[in-house]
């Protein structure tokens, strides 16, 4: 697994991550370059121009690039950093996360609400579950998650995921198959690793913990 919770896939382009210096696949970095007045930019979608500096999606690792002098050593020349730069990234990451579960409801991808869930997941249409971190937890167990990396993600808040569907609170959601869901897996892995956490699969379970 790469830092940023993505299995090593062989066949995903590589880059070298300045803090940790571990070459890994692009999905589990953050890219970043230089902005107006040479400050550095999170680009977390890898479309800004420029040359670009990768990072693991790992809160120490960019708390470090940002305190070492790091981004300065890779971009050979001295550079401005933001303030709270690995606080920045998180907000990007859920930003994106919440966004892509948005497109995923709109296209008929996503359902909330725990019957409606349960009705998913009975006919076998459940790619992924999600669960809200601060829901309760007698009646998140009433659910499980399908076999499979990635099945499961239960770290965001029932406001963060109420975003995705347009709603205050959110404690049940599921994801249907398709790329719109691989994307959401993908970013959230990402997200876990800015937020200390990580993946592991117990069982027919999958749990997140502090890392």
């Amino acid at each position: 697994m790469t830092r940023g919770g993505r299995e090593n896939l062989q066949d995903d382009p590589e880059r070298k991550c300045i803090a940790t210096g571990e070459v890994q696949p692009k999905a589990g970095l953050i890219r970043f370059c230089l902005g107006p007045e040479d400050m550095v930019v999170p680009d977390v979608l890898a479309r800004l121009p420029g040359r670009g500096f990768y990072v693991s999606a790992d809160r120490a690792a960019i708390e470090k690039a940002a305190k070492k002098g790091l981004f300065s050593r890779a971009a050979r020349q001295p550079v401005k950093v933001p303030e709270d730069l690995a606080d920045l990234v998180e907000t990007l990451l859920l930003r994106r996360v919440i966004d892509l579960i948005s497109l995923a409801r709109k296209a008929s991808g996503a359902v909330m609400g725990y019957e409606k869930v349960k009705e998913w997941l009975q006919k076998d249409k459940v790619r992924v579950l999600l669960q809200a971190a601060d829901g309760s937890e007698r009646g998140k167990t009433k659910l499980r998650a399908p076999d499979g990396e990635g099945s499961y993600i239960g770290f965001l808040s029932a406001e963060e995921l109420g975003l995705a569907f347009g709603r205050e609170r959110a404690i049940h959601a599921a994801l249907g198959a398709g790329g719109l869901t691989t994307r959401v897996v993908e970013e959230a892995a990402r997200l876990a690793g800015l937020r200390g956490q990580t993946t592991q699969q117990d069982g027919d379970e999958i749990a997140l913990k502090d890392t």
